[in-house]
């Protein structure tokens, strides 16, 4: 089981941890949304829960909570930047099929 992060989202993050002025890591989790079921959850961490699972790639901390590591081990974050749109995108090899807005999606 594993959650990655490319250089370029490694990157991003760490910037944002030094911009907040603290923080451990991303926690990444799945919640029920939109219209293909799950989305995800994308936020800084101010600590590491007991049930987190924690992965480190680039230097940068990953936590996950249990429920939503079965949705998205594997996952491959990156940092995309295209025209004047930027942003992290999710390459999550479980994924099925997702909604044509690219908000949500099904395992």
């Amino acid at each position: 089981m594993a959650i990655t992060l490319t250089e370029k989202a490694a990157h991003r993050v760490e910037k944002y941890l030094q911009s907040r002025g603290k923080g451990v890591g991303l926690k990444l989790a799945v919640k029920t949304s939109g219209c293909s079921g799950m989305a995800y959850v994308l936020e800084f961490a101010d600590q590491i829960d007991p049930q987190d699972e924690v992965f480190e790639s680039h230097g940068i901390k990953i936590l996950v909570d249990p429920k939503s590591l079965i949705y998205i081990d594997g996952t491959e974050l990156d940092f995309t930047k295209e025209g004047i749109n930027e942003g992290f995108k999710f390459n999550n090899p479980n994924v099925k099929d997702s909604c044509g807005c690219g908000e949500s999606f099904t395992v």
